[in-house]
């Protein structure tokens, strides 16, 4: 493979050397948007600007080639597979699936044959959503910026009407074979990336890459009962694979926002009922509004204690890509009123009289009382 340039690809995008793939990403579209051919018409410097910092890309986006490079610089790419005394060693090797596809006959990483473009990347994308979609599920859109296949050329990268070669290095397999010591030592081919083949007259709209950035509006179904941290697989949707190679998947990761009510514990939904002090001693019932869209009775047995947990059975969240769902738990907080009436005060002082009296506040008719008064207040 020629070298268009031996400017170092860091330089040429302006980036450090430890840079990620998303600093990559951006620094390479900024660029292309400068120096593209057609917003620098007749400009051959801009056209080879252009071109290298693609290659640069190319190259540096691949984590194998990027490692080759980082290794051996151009050299990789103009000496990779000429002469059979190499470096020596396993440092000729681009990655240990060399090795093994080459004694084992292709069981680490690929089944013989020609191997092929890589498949293109898989994408995330992160969707919060509120306790109550992930109840009921629901069925959404997403718009994401992906590498698409290029209309023009339908992902081949030639130019249409235009046809591709064989590559004349490997012969059209894809493949390139080498001596290195006691090993032969089998790796893709530098000039075609594997594809076997050649573009002489590449794709003006795609530069031969076979792929444009595009926005694409996605379908999305969430699935009842969906939880932080599920992970939905769109198969097909992510990055489009190079001159038409198999696009990669992306990957939808839910995140459920915080609700007012409801904790969440698996398919367990937790909340508090606070609840007065004469509902409390003599038991009542109260309604806690479900996800459901039901309000359900909680009965209230007497003497309960603050603290004390209840469990609706049946009103938890629906079990993800199952059946039934989890109970509901409800917490008992028993409140004490702080702003009482000289009436209040004096019944309470009568419960505190009888409770080292000989009698007893239910034969004295005190709390029917008590609750009478404090209606308005407890509930």
């Amino acid at each position: 493979m020629t070298m268009a340039t031996t400017t170092d690809y860091y330089e040429l995008l302006c980036v450090s050397r430890t840079a990620d793939d998303a600093t990559l990403k951006s620094a390479y579209r900024k660029l292309a948007m400068q120096w593209h051919p057609d917003r620098n018409p007749g400009d051959a410097h801009a056209e080879a600007h252009f071109k290298a910092i693609s290659q640069a890309y190319d190259c540096l986006k691949d984590p194998q080639k990027r490692a080759a490079y980082d290794r051996f610089g151009h050299e990789a790419y103009e000496n990779g597979m000429s002469g059979g005394g190499g470096r020596g060693g396993a440092e000729g090797f681009s990655d240990l699936g060399d090795i093994f596809d080459t004694i084992f006959g292709g069981g680490f990483g690929g089944a013989g044959g020609r191997r092929g473009p890589a498949r293109g990347a898989d994408l995330r994308y992160d969707m919060e959503i509120s306790l109550e979609e992930a109840y009921h599920g629901k069925s959404s859109e997403i718009s994401i910026d992906v590498a698409a296949t290029c209309d023009t050329c339908d992902g081949k990268g030639a130019e249409p009407g235009t046809k591709v070669r064989t590559c004349n290095l490997c012969g059209g397999s894809g493949k390139m074979r080498a001596q290195q010591g006691f090993f032969v030592v089998e790796r893709t081919c530098p000039n075609c990336h594997g594809s076997g083949q050649v573009i002489e007259n590449p794709c003006r709209t795609c530069r031969g890459e076979g792929r444009v950035d595009k926005q694409q509006t996605l379908s999305v179904d969430i699935p009842p009962g969906v939880d932080n941290g599920t992970r939905i697989r769109l198969t097909g949707k992510g990055e489009a694979g190079p001159k038409g190679s198999p696009p990669g998947d992306l990957y939808i990761f839910i995140h459920v926002s915080r609700h007012r009510i409801f904790e969440r514990d698996g398919t367990t939904l937790v909340t508090r009922a606070p609840i007065s002090i004469t509902t409390a001693a003599l038991g009542g019932e109260i309604e806690i509004p479900g996800l459901d869209g039901k309000r359900h009775r909680i009965n209230i047995p007497a003497g309960i204690q603050s603290g004390k947990q209840l469990r609706q059975r049946g009103a938890g969240m629906p079990v993800l890509q199952g059946r039934g769902t989890g109970d509901m738990v409800i917490q008992i907080d028993v409140e004490t009123p702080t702003r009482l009436t000289a009436r209040q005060k004096e019944l309470l002082r009568e419960f505190q009289d009888t409770e080292t009296g000989q009698e007893s506040p239910e034969s004295t008719g005190f709390f029917a009382r008590l609750k009478e008064m404090w209606d308005g207040i407890g509930e």
